[in-house]
Parts: C-alpha cells; sequence; structure tokens
C-alpha cells in the first residue's frame, strides 16, 4: 500500500493530539473509548466491547472491529487506550521542534495513544482504498495494570493467525523477539511495638527484619536475562520513639529464562523468612508471590517477524532483533496460544513528564503498518 498522503499524515496527527487530550488512565477509559469507537463506526465498522470492564475493575471493556482484506490472510494489530495515572494535570499536547509533548508536567500519553491514533489511521485508508489481508483492530483497557484488559479478552473472538503490537518505546525498526516472565513480591513483617528509648529491648523491629532481607538479596541485573528489585518499603508508627512493628516490602523479578526467575523469586522469599527468623528482630512474616505476565521467545522463521522485517526495510528502516525486559499485550496474548509480535513504535521517555514522540516516528509508524499489510500478504 502507498505510503500515507499529507493529508493523512495531517490526520493522524490531529486525531492523536485530540486522544492524547483524553483523560483514560487504567480504569477510567470510557471516554477514550467511545471516542475510538465513535471514529470506526463512522468509517462504517462493527464495534464490539467486551465485558472486561467489570473484572478488571475498569469503566470500558476491550474493542474489537474487523475489516475484510482482498484475500483470506488477516492479522490482528492491537493498540491499549490507557495511560500511567497523572493526578490532576491536564494533558495539551504541543507539537514543538518537530516532535508532540505536553504542555504540562505530566506525561503525554504517546504510550500507547501513538498505535492507537495510527490504527485509526489505517481504517481510514482501508475503509476508501481497501487492505490486501483482512484486519481485525483490537483496543484493550489496563495494559498498565498488568496487562490486565488483555488477559480478560477471549482470544477465541480472533480469527487471524498472529498478530502485533505497537508497545516498545524505542527507535523504529526494532521487533521484540522475547520478553520476560515477571514475578511480583509483596512481604509484610510483623514484629513487637515497644517504646524506643526506654524498652527497645520488648520490642522487635520491622524495619530491621526487611532491612536485613533487603541487604541479604542479589538485586539488579544478575545476569544477561535476569533482573531483580526492591521497589517500595513502607513501615513503622511516624516516630522515631517507638520499634516498628510493621513494614511491608514490595520486590520483583523478571528474566528470559522461566527456570532463572523462579530460581531467583525463591531465593529472595527465602531471604524474606531468613530474616524474620533473627532472634533479635523475630518477626511474623506474611509473604504474596503473583505471576504476572509470562515470557516468550520467538523462533527465527516465526511469520510475524520475517513480515515485520520487510515492512521496515520497505519503509528505509532497518530491522533489529531485539531482548526487552519489559512486558506488553505481547505477553498476555502469546500466553494463551495467540502469536504476536510488538514493535518499537519511536515514542521516548514513557510514563515521565518529559515523554516526548517525534512528528516523523508518528507517521513513520503509520507507512510500516501500511506495508505491513503488503508484506504479510506476500508472505
Amino acid at each position: 500500500m502507498r505510503p500515507a498522503s499529507e493529508v493523512e499524515r495531517r490526520r493522524l496527527n490531529d486525531l492523536f493530539a485530540e486522544l492524547c487530550a483524553i483523560p483514560s488512565a487504567f480504569g477510567n477509559e470510557r471516554a477514550c473509548a467511545d471516542r475510538v469507537a465513535a471514529e470506526l463506526r463512522a468509517l462504517g465498522l462493527e464495534v464490539s466491547e467486551d465485558g472486561a470492564g467489570p473484572e478488571v475493575g475498569a469503566n470500558a471493556g476491550n474493542l474489537l472491529a474487523r475489516m475484510p482484506g482482498r484475500s483470506e490472510r488477516s492479522i490482528v494489530l492491537c493498540a491499549h487506550l490507557d495511560t500511567v495515572p497523572h493526578g490532576d494535570v491536564a494533558i495539551e499536547p504541543v507539537c514543538e521542534d518537530g516532535g508532540w509533548t505536553n504542555r504540562n508536567e505530566a506525561i503525554l500519553g504517546a504510550d500507547n495513544k501513538a498505535a492507537v491514533a495510527v490504527m485509526l489511521a489505517l481504517a481510514h485508508r482501508i475503509a476508501i482504498e481497501g487492505s490486501p489481508v483482512g484486519v481485525e483492530l483490537l483496543f484493550t483497557v489496563s495494559e498498565e495494570n498488568a496487562l490486565a484488559g488483555a488477559k480478560a479478552f477471549d482470544v477465541g473472538e480472533l480469527r487471524s493467525d498472529f498478530g502485533y503490537v505497537l508497545d516498545h518505546a524505542s527507535p523504529i525498526g526494532e521487533v521484540v523477539v522475547a520478553s520476560p516472565t515477571y514475578y511480583r513480591i509483596e512481604a509484610t513483617f510483623h514484629g513487637k511495638a515497644a517504646h524506643a528509648g526506654i524498652r527497645p529491648e520488648d520490642g522487635r523491629s520491622a524495619i530491621e527484619a526487611a532491612a536485613r532481607a533487603i541487604a541479604a538479596m542479589r538485586l539488579g541485573r544478575l545476569d544477561e536475562e535476569t533482573t531483580a528489585n526492591v521497589g517500595a518499603i513502607h513501615g513503622g508508627a511516624g516516630g522515631t520513639n517507638i520499634v516498628p512493628d510493621r513494614c511491608t516490602l514490595l520486590a520483583e523479578s523478571r528474566s528470559l529464562s522461566e527456570s532463572r526467575v523462579e530460581e531467583v523469586v525463591t531465593e529472595m522469599v527465602d531471604r524474606l523468612h531468613d530474616a524474620a527468623n533473627v532472634p533479635s528482630c523475630a518477626c511474623d512474616l506474611d509473604v504474596a508471590v503473583e505471576r504476572l505476565f509470562t515470557g516468550y521467545r520467538h523462533a527465527a522463521s516465526a511469520p510475524s517477524v520475517l513480515a515485520a522485517e520487510e515492512a521496515l526495510r520497505a519503509c528505509g528502516y532497518t530491522p533489529k532483533r531485539i531482548l526487552t525486559g519489559g512486558g506488553s499485550d505481547a505477553n498476555a496474548l502469546e500466553a494463551v496460544g495467540f502469536a504476536c509480535t510488538n514493535l518499537a513504535n519511536g515514542t521516548e521517555r514513557n510514563h515521565e513528564p518529559t515523554e516526548r514522540v517525534s512528528v516523523a516516528a508518528l507517521e513513520g509508524m503509520l507507512d510500516v503498518v501500511l506495508a505491513l499489510l503488503d508484506a504479510v500478504a506476500a508472505g
């Protein structure tokens, strides 16, 4: 399919800015979902919304629309409607120095509304000129809440053999071929309060126990495929004269090797128990371990990867296969047997007040998905 015209590029940028200005922190996607559905219905498409909303604590469900192609082949394109929370700070997209940012001190929402806008622009093109392959457009909710929307989606609704998400914040050209399995640990130490200046020996410090556990853990990058981190710790009663009787920590580990991450999580939990059993700060311990998503690794000859690389080359990009430490809706779809590849979308500094996407990257994404349809048809 031909590259986007100047009119299509202007429409894409306008739509992107409009979408970003709609607040849609995870759990509150209703307004954004309604806007996307209205855009698709204006093109004559049927849009279905599943019941994932109540299941994941959101006020909207996942949206699915289909567009036929000139062949029996079809692919899924997937993007999420939600963003990370940004408090009461409004998003006012502004285009300066060749890129989009938020005029205010908060996220822009290019993660993942750049992809949402690209998919809607693609739908406009297909509605006018048709497509060499069928396209299923999937818009998920609550991706930023541990992929909750995609996990709740019934992949039995999909008719395609494979799909793509456009949700990796790196230069266009990168193709994610492996993503990790991710575990979250929440541990609460229950000690005994006492006056810290008069009878400290009567107390058992939950904070000391937590500190001992953290000090004994191996954290950071453990090997090329594995990381571990303690991301939050809170406890105590707020005063320095009280031996703290409660402390909670949140930790994680992720690895491209499922057996390795399970080994690391077991080791981290062992360190928690070791610290809880130190006589000077003996505590009761509650530990909850949850697998938030499962990893995947694409075969070198995976059709979705080969088609993506062909499309990237056709648009002048140099394809680069990468391993990532992050997750996306591709993890949730792969976990239930639906082949899905995550493509870089050119966004920068996601989840930060300095989040940005260049106009060139936004428009480049549209050209790539247009070329992707031809590549899949020829594959």
